[in-house]
C-alpha cells in the first residue's frame, strides 16, 4: 500500500537512495534539500509524488514550517526519516568554536527540532515512524570524530528517551546505525587545520587513512538503504538498527567490552546503594 515519507537530506547519500527506491514502489516523497536543483530529474520523472522543499537544518523555525506544511499538503504522513548532516574530522583541541557549533546545530539539534515538530502531527493522526538515521559512531567512536561522535550519542539518548514517552500514541522509532558506506560522506567531511602534534597519534592515523583513501569501507549505500526500509515497514521495528558487517562487528565488540568491565565493577557498583535498601 503506498504510504508518504517525509526524508531530510534527500539529495545525496542513503537519503538520496531511498528517495528513489521509495518514488520506484509508488511511494510519495516529501524530500528536503539546501539546494533545490540537485532533485530536479527526480522531480521531472516523478512530479506527482515528489514534493521538494528547500530547508536547511539549523533554522528550527524553518523545521516547524516544512513540516506543517508537508501535513497541510498531504495529509498524512506515515514515516518520517530524519537524515541529513555531516562529520567534523579533527581532534578535540583542533576544532574551532563555530565549527563544533555547527556540528552540534545540524547533527544534534536539528533532529531534535525536526522529531519535536514531528510529534504534535504524528499524535493527532493517531501515530507514525520516525526514522532516525545515526551511525556505528552512535554506540562506538572513532579517534578524530568527537564532536561527529557526540552528535550521535546525543541524539540516540534523545530517542530512547522519547521513544518511551511517545509509544501510548502509536509512535515508534528506528535508529539506524550503519557502518562506512559508499555515500558522498567523505566528500561533505568538513576538516578541522590539523595540528602537527597530532600527526602521529590515532587521531592522525585516521585523518591520514581518510585522505589517502585507505580508511575501509564496506557498506554499499542502495543495498543499505534497502535493507533500512525494509525494517522500516515492519510491523514491530527494532528500535536500533546496525547495518553492515562492520556496523555489526564493532558494535558487538564494544558492547561486550563494556559489559565486561561491567562484570569486574559489580561490587563497587552495589555498595553505592544505600545500606537500608
Amino acid at each position: 500500500m503506498p504510504k508518504t515519507w517525509f526524508i531530510t537530506g534527500a539529495s545525496s547519500g542513503l537519503g538520496f537512495e531511498m528517495t528513489q527506491q521509495l518514488l520506484a514502489q509508488g511511494h510519495t516523497v516529501v524530500a528536503t534539500v539546501r539546494r533545490l536543483e540537485a532533485l530536479a530529474q527526480l522531480a521531472q520523472t516523478y512530479r506527482d509524488r515528489l514534493d521538494v522543499v528547500q530547508l536547511d537544518l539549523v533554522e528550527p523555525e524553518d523545521m516547524s514550517l516544512a513540516i506543517d506544511g508537508a501535513f497541510q499538503r498531504h495529509d498524512r504522513i506515515d514515516t518520517i526519516v530524519s537524515n541529513a548532516g555531516y562529520g567534523l574530522l579533527g581532534a578535540a583541541e583542533e576544532l574551532t568554536n563555530t565549527e563544533i557549533d555547527r556540528q552540534i546545530a545540524t547533527n544534534l539539534l536539528g533532529s531534535i527540532h525536526l522529531i519535536r515538530a514531528a510529534l504534535p502531527r504524528l499524535r493527532k493522526q493517531g501515530g507514525g515512524r520516525i526514522v532516525q538515521v545515526s551511525s556505528e559512531g552512535g554506540q562506538i567512536a572513532y579517534p578524530g570524530f568527537s564532536l561527529y561522535h557526540a552528535t550521535k550519542w546525543g541524539i540516540e539518548g534523545f530517542i530512547e528517551a522519547v521513544a518511551q514517552e511517545v509509544a501510548p500514541f502509536g509512535i515508534n522509532f528506528i535508529i539506524a546505525e550503519p557502518g562506512p558506506t559508499g555515500t558522498n560522506f567523505g566528500a561533505n567531511l568538513v576538516c578541522a587545520d590539523p595540528i602537527p602534534v597530532y600527526d602521529e597519534t590515532p587521531a592522525g592515523a585516521v585523518r591520514r587513512a581518510i585522505s589517502e583513501g585507505n580508511f575501509e569501507i564496506k557498506g554499499d549505500a542502495s543495498r543499505t538503504a534497502t535493507a533500512l526500509l525494509a525494517a522500516s515497514e515492519s510491523e514491530v521495528p527494532p528500535l536500533r538498527l546496525a547495518l553492515g558487517s562492520t556496523a555489526y562487528s564493532s558494535i558487538s565488540q564494544a558492547l561486550s567490552t563494556r559489559l565486561a568491565a561491567l562484570e569486574t565493577q559489580r561490587e563497587v557498583a552495589i555498595s553505592a546503594d544505600r545500606q537500608d535498601l
